[in-house]
């Protein structure tokens, strides 16, 4: 998609749809990002929501740079080690109300909103009120994913199967689907900003369904919450600048692949080598993300150290003609994702999430809150540093990607799919750099899934290699264990949405052949 005043590509057209139709009425990609993440919390249920977390990298065309907003939240006060351990808990699922964390997406929006944004939170919000009062046309993809969750159990209570279920059924793909009550918390946020989200019904409704689920929430914990304005960090990959957000989540994880993958001699994009070593640079970067990150605020993670030149080539010298197995730390001691650009020069790199499908799977009364599983991130033994404590951030999978080119912005990018985010975001920016492709087929392109040890899902297996074969096979031969992927999980290697700004000021939107979404223009 090509354009010049606007763009917004997201996971589901609807939302694509709000956010040009905030670009058409004055507003800037910030208004447009809002509004295209409020209805996807309307339109895709199962990946997103109010009850979730929300990231976002930004070019600031006022400010010249590219700022961060960590909108995550926190563990309950009452929500220790101990506590979970004491109701025989080794490890947090990501099911039922002790693996929900404080809800950050809507105070994201607002913060995002009152810093950036050319229109008030209430316009903003008028589509995916629309979409939750008046229905919407459940698209193809998910329908599946709803039909799905909805067959393996994952609405868990009678609120959520209330809100979420049609008559005791998932929609079918064609159908309308009506969200009145999820409408009515939407209104009283337009109404009354982020504060009538975590100090009013919506807040009571939380803590009241946490207390019956014998769950940790108090109303305090909502209204102690806040989002936090972060630096970005960032790695150079063959001459253009990536941005990532910092921890709590994995983007570091990304750039520590890109940094190991420049120390290797670049491979023809027809080789099963160049597959080969996108994932063992993902692997090593993959032990050090499990050994080291967590929330900056509770634990000393070493982000400098695993980002410096000379670790990625210590890191990099691992890396030989066969698959490594057992890797470790190097160092001693569910989502949807959206972009926006405008004429102005913004920028926007946006991503929330519910983590596993309809996240704890907890509704919260007749409100149509659905709460995220993101503290199923955490860990519950007390020498790591993503140990779970009261206030604390847990291990978070979704992460926004920005590439700058002399310094300039040039790409906003992301690619959901839990552990397979940051291998998409290697596979997508060495797609562009080494083998020049365009932004719709970077993000076409087939795409790996590393298992751990030596296994990796291919999703293109039978594909014809330079050494011979196809790509299973010259894999297997250097070592690698290759998986056959499920058929359920359709969009198993991610799915993603990428704008590009040329140098002529061309907006390029791009949209995932594995998503239901689309990337719209504005020419005005």
């Amino acid at each position: 998609m090509l354009a010049r005043r606007g763009m917004v590509a997201t996971a589901v057209p609807v939302a694509s749809s709000a956010g040009v139709s905030m670009l058409a009425r004055g507003g800037n990609a910030i208004d447009a990002a809002i509004a295209a993440a409020a209805v996807l919390c309307v339109v895709e249920p199962m990946m997103t929501g109010v009850g979730g977390d929300a990231f976002v990298l930004l070019w600031s065309a006022r400010e010249g740079r590219v700022v961060g907003l960590n909108g995550s939240g926190r563990a309950p006060a009452a929500a220790t080690a101990d506590a979970y351990r004491a109701r025989g808990l080794a490890a947090i699922q990501p099911a039922g109300i002790l693996s929900a964390t404080v809800p950050g997406a809507v105070h994201a929006w607002e913060t995002l909103s009152q810093r950036f944004g050319a229109l008030p939170l209430g316009d903003v919000l008028a589509p995916a009120i629309r979409c939750a009062e008046l229905g919407f046309p459940v698209t193809e993809l998910v329908a599946h994913y709803w039909d799905l969750s909805s067959r393996l159990g994952f609405l868990r209570n009678d609120a959520a199967r209330a809100s979420w279920l049609a008559n005791g059924a998932p929609p079918r793909a064609g159908t309308w689907f009506r969200a009145p009550g999820l409408a009515r918390i939407l209104r009283d946020v337009a109404d009354g900003g982020a504060e009538a989200f975590y100090r009013g019904d919506a807040a009571r409704a939380i803590v009241a369904t946490s207390h019956a689920e014998d769950g940790c929430f108090e109303l305090d914990d909502l209204a102690r919450h806040a989002s936090t304005w972060v630096e970005p960090i960032a790695t150079t990959y063959r001459g253009v600048e990536v941005v990532e957000l910092p921890p709590n989540g994995q983007g570091l994880a990304a750039l520590e692949a890109l940094n190991i993958l420049a120390c290797l001699d670049p491979a023809a994009a027809t080789s099963a080598r160049d597959w080969h070593q996108r994932i063992e640079a993902i692997k090593l970067a993959f032990a050090d993300r499990s050994a080291y990150i967590a929330d900056p605020e509770h634990a000393d993670v070493p982000v400098r150290a695993l980002l410096e030149k000379a670790y990625a080539k210590r890191r990099a010298s691992r890396v030989g003609e066969r698959a490594l197995e057992g890797v470790a730390a190097g160092l001693e001691s569910d989502t949807t994702y959206l972009c926006a650009a405008d004429e102005e020069g913004n920028l926007v790199s946006f991503i929330q999430s519910l983590f596993t499908s309809f996240g704890s799977g907890i509704g919260c009364g007749d409100t149509g809150i659905l709460l995220q599983s993101r503290g199923a991130g955490f860990v519950l033994d007390d020498a790591h540093p993503n140990c779970l404590a009261p206030g604390k951030r847990p291990f978070h999978t979704i992460i926004p990607g920005l590439l700058l080119r002399g310094g300039e912005p040039s790409t906003a990018f992301g690619l959901m799919g839990g552990d397979v985010q940051p291998q998409s975001h290697l596979n997508f920016v060495a797609n562009l750099v080494d083998h020049g492709l365009n932004v719709q087929e970077s993000l076409d392109r087939p795409r790996f899934r590393f298992q751990g040890g030596r296994a990796v899902a291919i999703e293109a297996p039978g594909l014809a290699v330079d050494e011979g074969g196809t790509l299973a096979d010259a894999l297997a031969r250097r070592g690698h264990e290759v998986i056959a992927p499920g058929t359920a999980l359709v969009d198993v290697f991610g799915g993603g949405q990428a704008i590009e700004r040329r140098d002529d000021g061309t907006l390029v939107g791009a949209s995932d052949k594995r998503k239901d979404g689309c990337a719209m223009g504005w020419w005005g």
